[in-house]
């Protein structure tokens, strides 16, 4: 079966990025809760639905709304997808995010009847590490499974930093050591009848490399591109032009959608992120752009479109400026 990726997953194939000093402090400050929380065995062909976000958050950390989810794929292949959303594809080693812990479903590479988890899941209280299973008899996919909280701006679902989704696969070094690892601990501990939750930094830690490698790209962060997220004028742009990057923004349309004057939105951008508000929005569509190349088998004409440009020989000539090749060049030269 191909490998097929949906936009935002990041399939890095490089050697680790190195972590620009604000990205570097602003993940450091981050203050996350949580733990790893269940195993899952699934054997194909497998499919099911979540519980809704609100209900997932209230069941893990009782009272809360919203919540940060993660899959660990220790073995097999799979896919999850939120809403309507495109399938994101994850295999051993890569790391599956829910930032906002949206409801979604995931399912294997065999077609399946998707099915609630409450029909394979029991509720906690749970005595001893669950170890969810679905399907029968198919080759496995193994997952590990957990929850952070955080009030940190960056999982904010009206900034949209992030996908609702995305998968990311740590390349070989560290990071992907590190993404083992846990993996490894997690296991060893369900066999031994660990505790429910592995209340440790492991989580913690583990969720902060992802982070970092999903954001090394992002545009503007040696400037401020995280207090920006804090910015009273410039974190509501910033969350139209994310939750709407195709769209034909002008700064008068930005400033007038976000209640401030047009000189001031530009004067707080520049001095905040060091470039214009339509600066940013290009670097931000090229960020995107890279992610649908590397990560889906989308035309070059179709990702054009999906970033805001309706010629793809202007697409291409922005991305070779951001990236020193055309789109295709550099998709070939990606793998």
């Amino acid at each position: 079966m191909p490998r097929t990726r949906t936009e935002n997953d990041r399939d890095t194939g490089e050697p680790d990025p190195a972590p620009s000093p604000a990205l570097a402090a602003a993940l450091e400050r981050l203050r996350l809760q949580g733990a790893v929380f269940l195993r899952a065995e699934y054997r194909e062909p497998w499919a099911y639905e979540s519980l809704p976000g609100p209900v997932t958050a209230d069941l893990l950390r009782p009272g809360e709304r919203r919540v940060i989810l993660f899959h660990v794929i220790a073995s097999g292949r799979c896919w999850v997808t939120v809403g309507d959303g495109e399938r994101h594809w994850a295999s051993a080693g890569d790391v599956v995010v829910l930032p906002y812990g949206d409801q979604h479903r995931m399912g294997g590479t065999g077609d399946a009847e998707v099915v609630p988890i409450t029909t394979f899941m029991d509720p906690p209280p749970w005595p001893q590490m669950p170890v969810l299973r679905l399907g029968t008899g198919g080759s496995l996919t193994d997952v590990v499974c957990g929850y952070l909280h955080s009030t940190d701006p960056l999982f904010d679902p009206e900034l949209r930093v992030f996908p609702p989704a995305f998968v990311v696969r740590p390349p070989p070094g560290p990071a992907a050591d590190w993404v083992r690892a846990n993996v490894e601990f997690a296991l060893a501990r369900t066999a031994t009848g660990g505790v429910p939750a592995l209340a440790t930094r492991l989580p913690e830690m583990l969720l902060v490399e992802i982070l970092r490698l999903h954001l090394a790209s992002a545009p503007a962060v040696e400037q401020g591109w995280v207090a920006a997220l804090r910015d009273p004028v410039i974190a509501p742009a910033m969350a139209l032009l994310h939750g709407a990057p195709a769209h034909r923004w002008t700064v008068t349309e930005l400033a007038r959608a976000t209640a401030v004057s047009r000189s001031l939105l530009d004067a707080r951008f520049r001095e905040v992120l060091g470039r214009s508000p339509i600066r940013y929005l290009t670097e931000w569509r090229m960020h995107l752009a890279r992610d649908l190349l590397t990560t889906t088998d989308l035309a070059v004409v179709v990702v054009a479109r999906r970033v805001g440009y309706d010629a793809e020989e202007a697409f291409s000539r922005a991305f070779k400026r951001r990236h020193g090749a055309s789109p295709r060049v550099w998709r070939a030269a990606a793998g």
